[in-house]
């Protein structure tokens, strides 16, 4: 099954692909948890996308496919932003980050955490980024 949600880089866009999310994966007999992980997950990176790499800029768009089958789920997101450089990224001690108060930051290591798999790619002018969660 593969479904597919195009939306402008506004982050009141988030609510409507949390509910792509949710209503696309019903047929999948996940268990609360691993949906609702699965959809923070999602949400975070595209929370990301819109805001560092897109600068919150509507004109610009972000896609969303979600591709399933009894053993795999995999999320696509194509934008045309600014690059995420993984290279560069360097995960942060969530205990320090909780003792010094700092708010954010922490999400890519917790899409690391609750994703199987995560690629990042650029094709031309197109970032790519593909979530893998093992299913079956």
């Amino acid at each position: 099954m593969t479904n597919k949600i195009r939306v402008s880089c506004d982050r009141k866009n988030l609510k409507t692909i949390r509910a792509f999310v949710t209503d696309t994966l019903k047929p999948v007999h996940l268990s609360e948890i691993t949906l609702n992980q699965i959809i923070l997950a999602v949400d975070e990176i595209c929370a990301n996308l819109i805001i560092h790499s897109n600068h919150e800029d509507s004109r610009k768009n972000l896609c969303l496919t979600i591709h399933y089958d009894s053993r795999e789920i995999i999320f696509e997101l194509q934008d045309n932003g600014t690059p995420f450089e993984k290279a560069n990224y360097k995960e942060p001690n969530i205990h320090d980050n909780i003792r010094t108060g700092k708010k954010g930051g922490v999400g890519v290591a917790l899409v690391n955490r609750i994703m199987d798999k995560v690629e990042y790619s650029v094709n031309g002018s197109t970032n790519i980024c593909r979530l893998h969660k093992y299913i079956g």
